[in-house]
């Protein structure tokens, strides 16, 4: 092992330790970072490169930086519903298809959430016996059945706090991981003296690499997980957190994509598939593949367990707390397992892709109605053109949006 590899490794173990302090660990505000940070950067972190590449070529940091702004202007009006929104829900004259809108976002969602914690699980599942005599479709169902079967007794016997104590050890780890690699990358453009590359993306229309872009969006979704936190966190803390998550991970994913370009040169042709990164970064040091395969695992397990945290909040508040959280765990997990026996996860996730992107309409027509009755002054028009505006985009998403997973 060389010195730069020991050096990555003394990197992602100093950032961990760091992570594992009680102080910082048993944080609050930290805590109610974690959820959404963790289904942000979730199983579209290691492929969201290759993915840019394919689509957009030389032009890939321009289009993961469009991605980034559009998703944290989403994020802002699910923020505002937050904020406002959640009062005006629970008085006794809501306004007009408030309630409409409501439940419509909670049943899209939570079919989203029930197909993506199957769909990242199955692929934890897959990726851990990759490596194996195990590997076959058979041992990865079972060993995925195994861990969401884990995830729902733990939820059911510990409730919020025991999933986000998992939640913050994994994610903990995955973050540690990916400040090695960004830092790994950096030393070695800076060594080569290369910073960009010339990438040719796919032989695919305009319009089509559009409609690519605009899937990429599902990638770095999962802020929206803090709107389901009301049982622990208070409104304020659920928005400025949320606003962190979407700009730390926003940060990663610019950082990581400008780095990583002079080595996508090494991809090879076709469509990239999952481990396509992992493979690239044995040319920047070769415990880098190692590390990556652990991030790979704990970003799937955060993930999972973060939609799965969202998930039992939206239940909670559904059903206006006739099914306490506890229950709601294992009755998701449930679902989850049962969508894994039944189906082809790979296929039925481009379901929970749309979806999700239905949900973030939805979230913006509740943001315009809210915003008719919120007490904001002089900004109350140019707030309902603004959501009225990123509802028709989203609409457009929707319906011709092609999925990134």
């Amino acid at each position: 092992m060389s010195l730069f590899d020991i050096t990555i490794l003394l990197i992602a173990l100093l950032f961990i330790g760091l992570s594992m302090m009680p102080r910082v660990r048993t944080n609050r505000w930290w805590g109610a970072t974690v959820t959404p940070l963790a289904s942000i950067i979730g199983s579209g972190f290691l492929v969201i490169a290759p993915l840019l590449a394919n689509v957009a070529g030389s032009w890939a940091l321009l289009a993961m930086v469009l991605i980034v702004v559009l998703a944290y202007i989403i994020g802002h009006a699910v923020r505002f519903n937050i904020l406002y929104g959640e009062t005006m829900e629970e008085s006794a004259d809501p306004p007009k298809g408030l309630a409409l809108a409501k439940r419509l976002s909670g049943m899209a969602l939570t079919v989203a959430y029930v197909i993506s914690v199957a769909f990242y699980i199955r692929l934890l599942a897959s990726f851990a016996l990759s490596m194996t005599p195990f590997e076959s479709a058979g041992y990865e169902d079972m060993l995925a059945t195994a861990i969401l079967a884990s995830i729902g007794l733990i939820g059911w016997w510990h409730g919020l706090k025991g999933l986000e104590f998992v939640e913050t050890i994994s994610v903990s780890i995955k973050l540690s991981i990916i400040i090695a690699l960004l830092a790994a990358l950096f030393w070695y453009n800076l060594g080569n003296g290369t910073w960009s590359a010339e990438l040719t993306p796919a032989d695919t229309d305009p319009l089509t690499r559009l409609r690519m872009l605009a899937g990429m969006l599902l990638v770095v979704q999962g802020f929206e997980t803090s709107r389901y936190l009301g049982s622990a966190y208070p409104a304020q803390m659920r928005a400025t957190t949320m606003r962190w998550a979407q700009l730390s991970s926003g940060v990663i994913y610019l950082v990581f994509v400008a780095l990583v370009v002079p080595i996508l040169i090494y991809l090879p042709p076709g469509k990239p598939d999952e481990t396509a990164i992992i493979t690239l970064t044995s040319h920047v040091a070769p415990v880098l593949p190692y590390l990556l395969v652990f991030a790979a695992l704990m970003s799937q397990l955060s993930a999972g367990i973060a939609d799965t945290v969202g998930a039992g909040g939206l239940v909670v508040e559904e059903t206006r707390n006739r099914i306490h959280e506890r229950l709601a765990y294992p009755l998701l997990i449930a679902f989850s397992i049962a969508l894994i026996w039944l189906f082809d996860i790979f296929q039925v996730i481009a379901i929970a892709s749309r979806t999700f992107a239905f949900y973030y309409m939805m979230q913006t027509i509740t943001a315009f109605i809210v915003a008719g009755k919120a007490d904001i002054g002089t900004a109350r028009t140019r707030h309902r053109i603004w959501f009225a505006s990123l509802s028709v985009l989203l609409a457009l998403i929707v319906i011709f949006a092609l999925p990134a997973e």
